[in-house]
């Protein structure tokens, strides 16, 4: 029988629409926008002005802090400005404007296809090179990866788990990247194995991608201690500690981090990220990116330079519908509804959906009917109806007391409510406003 996590959970509709396309290189565009904060921390610092001319791969801002990534040109060509720009959130935050001239890449990259498994790297050195090229999580946490691979004080990794689920509904970037760099992955996960001293690593397939678990088990005979787990269809399966629990069944206690059970949790894109910084010096400057949605001419996987605009997606997958009514970043559970089409894309871009007008509208919400639906989902054992009524009434002290800092926001609460009771709404918000109460008790 395949494993699952073991608390809450639902399944959505799939809709799978891109899968089995392969993955397609967009064209560059004339210009990119390429903000200064795509990860989680601190947001890097400029190192380029205006005039400065660039290569692909030429580092454009350090990392501003422990918590934090650098960042380099996805293209060639000149810095046209530093200033703000619209990101996914709706905010204006500071970025890098370069006109492209060419395509002209750093000599330090190598741009071959050979497949380079040997790695006379240490520990160290491994974690130095993906700090160096700017690598994030690329499920779409983007928490810089060198800050995992560097486990706090008396704890210490015994396995590293690579998150190739792929459980948010229509998106196939992960899977279209396993059938096309199954083996550079392997090393990449080889690497992270070297990086954190480990000699075991899981490889989490959910079972609705068995071209993907297949390829992978038969690359896998070829590198020591990688395994390939198949594992039951179950969003939110993608969040580390639901992972951590299907694989190795053991919990992560509240407040805790992964290390605590003695997991290193990965993305499956990132650790082909940390093959190319690793063993081709190639930092991370573009990602695939899927673009899906029912009405979507031609549901793509493309491979696209960071910075570039959502609009040129849409267009390379057709065009946007007549009868769009939003334009999601992500997938429909956790992804966020974009204000603009010219928003660029950046590390955390996973997919793009494009709802029509009859999926974008919110149903309208009636009374909680205290069926507790919500609470058998929530894959965090939370209590949803209760935290937003604590936030509702401003009740932050019953909100912390009911762990509202333990939701991982991925929305099962809402999709299964009969009332349609915005529930992820206040808890987002009412989580926020937690988290700045005891930040400023702390300090």
């Amino acid at each position: 029988m395949l494993r699952t996590f073991r608390i809450g959970g639902i399944h959505p509709p799939e809709n799978k629409l891109s899968a089995g396309k392969k993955i397609t290189a967009l064209a560059i565009p004339k210009q990119v926008i390429i903000p200064l904060g795509q990860h989680i921390g601190a947001p890097a610092v400029a190192v380029v002005k205006k005039g400065d001319q660039v290569k692909v791969g030429t580092l454009l801002a350090k990392a501003g802090g422990f918590v934090s990534a650098n960042i380099h040109s996805s293209v060639s060509g000149k810095v046209n400005k530093i200033d703000n720009a619209l990101d996914a959130s709706g905010y204006r935050r500071p970025a890098i404007y370069i006109d492209v001239e060419g395509d002209e890449w750093e000599d330090s990259i190598d741009r071959s296809e050979t497949l380079v498994k040997e790695c006379s790297l240490s520990a160290k050195e491994i974690v130095d090179k993906i700090a160096t090229a700017g690598i994030v999580g690329l499920g779409g946490a983007t928490f810089p990866t060198q800050v995992k691979l560097t486990p706090p004080p008396g704890n210490k990794a015994e396995i590293v788990i690579i998150n190739a689920v792929e459980c948010e509904p229509y998106l196939t970037s992960d899977h279209s990247l396993m059938m096309e760099k199954g083996e550079q992955i392997l090393v990449g996960v080889s690497l992270l194995m070297k990086a954190v001293n480990v000699n075991k690593a899981i490889i989490g397939i959910e079972n609705n991608k068995p071209d993907a678990i297949a390829r992978l088990q038969k690359l896998a005979v070829n590198f020591n201690g990688i395994e390939i787990m198949p594992l039951k269809v179950q969003y939110p399966q993608g969040g580390e500690k639901q992972l951590i629990d299907a694989v190795i069944r053991r919990q992560v206690k509240s407040g805790a981090l992964p290390i605590s059970a003695g997991a290193v949790v990965q993305n499956v894109g990132t650790a082909y990220a940390v093959y190319e910084a690793v063993q081709k010096n190639k930092p991370l400057f573009e990602r695939v990116v899927t673009v899906t949605g029912k009405a979507v001419t031609n549901p793509s996987n493309l491979l696209v330079r960071i910075g570039t605009p959502i609009q040129a997606l849409i267009d390379a997958a057709g065009g946007l519908p007549e009868n769009t009514g939003k334009i999601i970043g992500g997938g429909p559970m956790m992804g966020k509804a974009l204000v603009s089409a010219d928003v660029p894309v950046t590390k955390g871009s996973s997919g793009v959906l494009i709802l029509n007008k009859e999926e974008s509208i919110r149903k309208p919400m009636h009374d909680c009917i205290r069926c507790a639906k919500c609470v058998d989902v929530c894959p965090m054992g939370l209590n949803p109806a209760f935290l937003m009524r604590s936030t509702v009434f401003e009740n932050w002290e019953t909100a912390e007391k009911d762990y509202i800092t333990d939701c991982i926001e991925c929305g099962s609460c809402s999709y299964t409510c009969p009332a349609n009771r915005p529930l992820l709404d206040y808890i987002r918000m009412g989580k926020g406003k937690v988290m700045g109460i005891i930040r400023a008790r702390k300090s």
